[in-house]
């Protein structure tokens, strides 16, 4: 293979933080990565002197060669053959993506959104190179919450590069596949994007159940008059627009790649597969999008649930005040028919020796009849306007 010649970047003005380290004199070399262990230890970064977690050379499907530093992988790959590079990282340095950016010829404005993260999922040539932006998912089952990473994936004619921001995806398992599966490999670095954007959509498949169980829970909880039910909604929901974030984009990237399927000569089994991602991708959003439908459906359930249980409480007090109201007035009526012999008797109980009728024959039958009539006049007055 002739050696690589990388074209120089954009102007040092504009993207100053992107010069090679290279060029100075007594720069340091290209981090060394993470130490090769077994293809089962997990793509996570080793440490805190390099992001660089799993660097590796293939030839025909197979892993030739798993290089100590990037200066290795770098010479070994301009030494081999139709062999392709696969490069790890994780949160790289700007001095890690710069000499990737040197050695790989990368965009400037791809390697700034690798570095940044950030990003919402995206696919973008950038001549010969292919640049994707992917959100992975896991669902936590303790909290019960979604935990979301960043994949940028860097696709060439021969070589992969993946940054990840997150714990997610296992990139681990996705390098244990594909070597296994030799056949695949030996497709190029556009079987291994595949496998990359397999696990990516297969990752989400525990995360739709886990929120399906969540809807379930919270529907139960509606019914069963919960008061907590409304803020669990609400952030469900939430989280259902970041997921949607995360798996909208996806169809129209796959359905870019298939449509690029003749112009760059993609392999027939490999069409294949990528078909399946989109079809399973389909599926995801469409889950996605119902999900967000029903949180909808359920919070509009939720909030007349609970404007009919206010309504009822407000109808008890009111026949509550009624019926007390009903009593007072017994009361207040009941009172005022007995006042006025109080007040009768109160006024001739007084003995003062000079007041009318004391000593009139007929004074003590006409003050109890007089207080008959007022009391059976005022119970009748009352009776007719339903206070007894």
């Amino acid at each position: 293979m002739s050696e690589r010649r990388p074209r120089p970047l954009l102007s040092p003005r504009k993207h100053a933080w992107l010069r090679p380290t290279s060029a100075r004199p007594g720069a340091p070399s290209p981090p060394a990565t993470a130490p090769a262990g077994a293809d089962s230890a997990p793509e996570t970064a080793a440490g805190d002197e390099s992001s660089v977690v799993h660097a590796a050379l293939y030839h025909d499907g197979r892993r030739i060669s798993t290089p100590a530093t990037l200066a290795d992988t770098f010479r070994q790959l301009r030494d081999q053959q139709d062999g392709m590079a696969w490069i790890g990282l994780f949160k790289p340095t700007e001095a890690e993506l710069v000499s990737l950016a040197e050695e790989f010829d990368l965009h400037p404005l791809a390697l700034e959104d690798a570095l940044e993260a950030h990003q919402r999922p995206k696919l973008e040539r950038y001549g010969d190179t292919l640049f994707v932006v992917l959100r992975a998912a896991r669902y936590l089952d303790d909290p019960e919450d979604i935990d979301f990473g960043e994949l940028h994936v860097f696709v060439g004619a021969d070589f992969v590069i993946t940054v990840r921001h997150g714990a997610a995806p296992d990139l681990s398992a996705v390098r244990r596949r594909m070597e296994e599966t030799p056949e695949l490999l030996r497709l190029g670095p556009e079987a291994v994007l595949y496998a990359i954007l397999d696990a990516v959509v297969d990752g989400y498949v525990p995360v739709v159940a886990g929120v399906q169980n969540d809807v379930d829970e919270i529907e139960t909880e509606v019914f069963r008059g919960d008061p907590e039910v409304s803020r669990r909604i609400y952030e469900l929901a939430r989280e259902m627009v970041e997921f949607q974030r995360a798996t909208r984009p996806l169809v129209g990237m796959l359905n870019g790649l298939m449509a690029g399927f003749a112009k760059y000569r993609t392999d027939e089994e490999l069409q294949r597969y990528l078909r399946d991602v989109a079809d399973h991708v389909t599926h995801t959003s469409e889950r996605v999008d119902g999900f967000r439908q029903a949180l909808a459906d359920i919070l509009t359930v939720n909030g007349t649930l609970v404007t009919q249980q206010q309504n009822a409480e407000m109808r008890a007090l009111a026949e509550a005040g009624f019926e007390q109201n009903e009593e007072i007035k017994k009361i207040s009526a009941w009172a005022a028919i007995l006042f006025a012999p109080t007040l009768v008797g109160t006024i001739y109980g007084m003995n003062f020796e000079h007041m009318p009728e004391l000593h009139w024959t007929f004074g003590y039958p006409f003050a109890i009849t007089l207080m008959a009539v007022v009391c059976v006049g005022l119970y009748f007055i009352f009776k007719h306007r339903d206070w007894l």
